[in-house]
């Protein structure tokens, strides 16, 4: 073969393939959340400093084979700043319903100071994701639990299992490495990506979905989902009941399912106003449709790029600057929008999946939502 068809076929390998177009994003189709103004990215990573990384595991097809797939699962990294492990951020939690799992909230909310990346996974794996934080942050601090402290990683996670060989455990430390190391700041991909490539939402194709909100103070807030819940005769968008509207291919799923959100702000909160925050971000849930089922894990935690504490620091006085609680109201305006439309974005970004055993994910028709949407005079 000669050079020139060597570099062709070269070329060839390196060009992405893309089965589907590009998807729409809320706002895309004219769906407005709340009144206030997103970041220039619409995304968690309007808050400055804060940044997002995926690894996606997406192979097999046909019968599960358990251990070995087909495969449809991930982790998602978010950086809440270069180094959380040298510079301790403000930080709170909020359990809406228990059935599911975030590593290191105990401990966070004891102390208030989240320390580590947040990491989102599927449920078998979060043993293996906290395993690989942890090698991360001694490969930049080797003297964790040698002569230094020793941390708590904060690791979420959502049951993948109607699409995923979720017994395989197939993420492992050179995922999480790749998705922490790639992390970056701009614009965040959504949808089936990273720890949100086999999460079912209101039984259309869910994962990972984010947005923002800029106040009138100049500060921001972020929001990311791993959106994996519901039912879908209870989807609500706009407050128009889409999910009954849209009652074909409905994905029969294993369990209610869960959602992580996350949510990052530039503005000087302590940790009871981010307690706060977080509660919030249930309400942004709400208003889409869920009500958190019995058997649903719903997980909240928010944190605040100010005020940071180097570490070292921590034996000396410190002086915080703390936004007044009378200031706090378009903080909350601004979690709600975010969180509502960041769920929105997660089921718009997906594409149709086909996991194990051949059960079909249908990703959300925006044809069809518009005109549901247009119907009911909301766009």
């Amino acid at each position: 073969m000669s050079a020139k068809h060597w570099a062709l076929c070269l070329l060839l390998l390196l060009v992405p393939v893309q089965a589907e177009p590009t998807r729409p994003r809320a706002r895309d189709l004219g769906i407005v959340v709340g009144t206030l103004p997103p970041g220039p990215h619409n995304a968690i990573t309007d808050v400055k400093g804060v940044r997002v990384g995926h690894t996606t595991l997406w192979h097999g097809e046909g019968p599960l084979l358990p251990g070995k797939g087909p495969v449809r699962t991930g982790v998602t990294a978010i950086l809440p700043c270069p180094d959380p492990w040298d510079t301790r951020l403000p930080a709170a939690g909020f359990l809406l319903n228990g059935n599911g799992e975030m590593t290191g909230l105990a401990y966070l909310n004891d102390i208030g100071r989240l320390e580590s990346p947040i990491l989102l996974t599927n449920t078998l794996n979060v043993g293996r994701v906290a395993d690989a934080a942890v090698t991360w942050l001694i490969g930049k601090h080797p003297d964790i639990g040698v002569t230094g402290d020793v941390p708590v990683p904060v690791v979420a996670e959502c049951d993948d299992s109607t699409l995923n060989d979720i017994q395989g455990r197939h993420v492992g430390e050179k995922e999480v490495l790749a998705a922490l190391d790639g992390a970056m700041e701009g614009p965040v991909t959504e949808g089936a990506v990273g720890g949100g490539a086999g999460m079912v939402c209101y039984q259309f194709k869910g994962g990972i979905g984010t947005a923002s909100r800029r106040v009138s103070d100049g500060y921001t807030v972020g929001v990311l989902v791993q959106a994996n819940h519901g039912l879908r005769e209870e989807l609500t968008v706009l407050g128009v009941p889409v999910g009954a509207a849209m009652p074909e291919a409905v994905l029969p799923r294993r369990s209610f399912g869960s959602i992580v959100m996350v949510v990052a702000t530039d503005a000087p909160l302590s940790q009871s106003q981010l307690s706060r925050l977080a509660r919030h971000a249930a309400i942004g849930l709400a208003r889409t449709g869920a009500m958190a089922h019995h058997g649903s894990g719903d997980l909240m935690l928010a944190f605040s790029t100010a005020n940071g504490i180097q570490r070292g620091q921590e034996e000396t006085t410190q002086s915080l600057t703390q936004l007044a609680d009378q200031r706090l109201d378009p903080l909350y305006q601004a979690t709600v929008e975010a969180s509502e439309e960041s769920i929105y974005n997660a089921l718009l970004g997906a594409t149709t999946t086909v996991g194990r055993d051949g059960a079909r994910a249908e990703a959300i028709d925006p044809v069809r939502l518009q005109e549901l949407l247009r119907s009911h005079g909301r766009l």
